[in-house]
């Protein structure tokens, strides 16, 4: 249990990560941060804290529209930004289409955690992915091991769903991965997946992996479209409460974690989606996967449009 666990937005996503943090006792106390009037943060801790006696759960709470909410806490996790929505003429607008408000934002994040609790490991969840986290490193430029995102996990969790829906077995059974960036040029690793240990071919036919992999890559946006207002929230929730949790019982879990690489996969200076290993520091160490050729083409191709963004992160944040 930590001492305390800040979360920025008060949304969707972050009324299920406190919720979830206060039924599995992760915190003694919760800071919770949401400009949106009349006074969201407040209204929401209030709500979850008048069910502790429900759950069992004893925890105390800060909540404000200012980011002294956060003070002193010991692990951050952002959920801060414009959620992807369907628009009116029924499209949805691409991650990346998010990044030039959502920079807006996460400039006031990074300042409020600078100010805050500078010393905090830092999940941060808000899209596009890659180029948030990315934003956060530039204004911060924490220790690496400081600073992760939420990806990867949700992304293999979508790629478990679908493998074990088609295979007929439980989800426990599956083993996947995906890596790359957090949008539709993200590689789900084929050569990686198993189920009970055996290739995922065993199992599945080659045509319905494809059809899966397809899947995958547009899953966020499957949700976004069904839900017609906002997109999903559970499900990225749940998967940075087990990055968190790997974090908090000092695990040395590898999980699917965007991380900053410096040289791994050939890459250096941007984050990407690979498997860490994560403990009480963070990120203990980014883990190599052997890839076929294919699949280190299409990691290329992911990591290209990463640093795309990145370079329009650049040039906004020159601007600001």
């Amino acid at each position: 249990m930590l001492n305390k666990i800040g979360l920025i937005g008060g949304g969707n996503i972050g009324g299920v990560l406190f919720a979830e943090i206060a039924k599995r006792r992760l915190a003694k106390r919760i800071g919770l941060i949401d400009v949106k009037p009349p006074d969201l943060a407040k209204g929401k801790a209030l709500d979850i804290a008048e069910g502790s006696p429900t759950i069992m759960a004893d925890f105390d709470y800060d909540a404000s529209k200012e980011y002294d909410a956060l003070e002193g806490s010991d692990l951050v996790i952002n959920t801060a930004g414009v959620p992807r929505t369907k628009r009116p003429d029924g499209t949805i607008p691409t991650r990346e289409e998010l990044l030039a408000t959502n920079l807006k934002i996460t400039k006031s994040v990074a300042e409020g955690i600078q100010k805050y609790c500078p010393e905090a490991i830092i999940v941060s969840i808000a899209n596009p992915l890659d180029a948030i986290v990315y934003t956060l490193y530039k204004i911060l430029n924490p220790p690496k091991n400081k600073l992760m995102g939420m990806a990867g996990q949700l992304d293999s969790g979508r790629y478990r769903y679908f493998i074990a829906k088609e295979a007929g077995v439980s989800v426990e059974n599956v083993e996947a991965l995906v890596l790359g960036g957090h949008g539709d040029t993200m590689v789900p690793v084929r050569s990686c997946c198993r189920i009970a240990g055996m290739p995922v071919e065993k199992f599945v036919a080659a045509d319905k992996l494809e059809a899966i992999e397809t899947r995958t890559r547009k899953a966020g946006g499957e949700v976004v479209g069904l839900l017609g207002t906002g997109s999903a929230f559970v499900s990225p929730a749940w998967a940075a409460l087990e990055m968190t949790e790997a974090i908090i019982y000092d695990k040395s879990k590898i999980v699917a974690t965007c991380a900053l690489l410096e040289g791994e996969y050939g890459i250096d200076g941007l984050f990407v989606g690979v498997p860490a290993i994560l403990d009480a520091g963070g990120v203990k160490k980014v883990v190599e996967v052997d890839l076929s050729e294919g699949e280190k083409a299409a990691l290329a191709h992911s990591v290209e449009a990463v640093s795309k963004t990145c370079a329009e992160v650049d040039e906004m944040l020159a601007g600001l």
